[in-house]
């Protein structure tokens, strides 16, 4: 259902390729056009100006972030301890340095 409460019309992927003006121009007037690929919905088309809306009703603004009251810094920064220490270097690449050493030296 659209929001006019009428159902979406479908169209198939070749029908919207082939006739994609009358689509555009049935998205415009009717609403949301749902475009299917072997009878499965894979893509709407939407008019612009309800896409904006939907973006902006599902994205918080940052005025709307900053005055929430949920905590925003949880994720930021690991909890001490749980942060893994840098693994030592294999020993293909201390190796080398270990028989350089020890060649000066003897």
């Amino acid at each position: 259902m659209t929001s006019s409460g009428l159902a979406m019309r479908t169209w198939p992927v070749k029908d919207a390729e082939v006739r994609f003006s009358e689509l555009l121009d049935a998205c415009l007037s009717e609403g949301p056009q749902m475009v299917t690929r072997h009878g499965i919905g894979v893509a709407v088309l939407v008019p612009l100006l309800q896409w904006r809306r939907l973006q902006s009703a599902a994205r918080p603004s940052l005025k709307e972030l900053l005055l929430s009251d949920q905590a925003r810094t949880d994720m930021l920064v690991p909890r001490r301890g749980q942060v893994k220490k840098m693994a030592q270097k294999p020993a293909e690449f201390s190796e080398p340095l270990a028989l350089a050493r020890n060649a000066r030296l003897s």
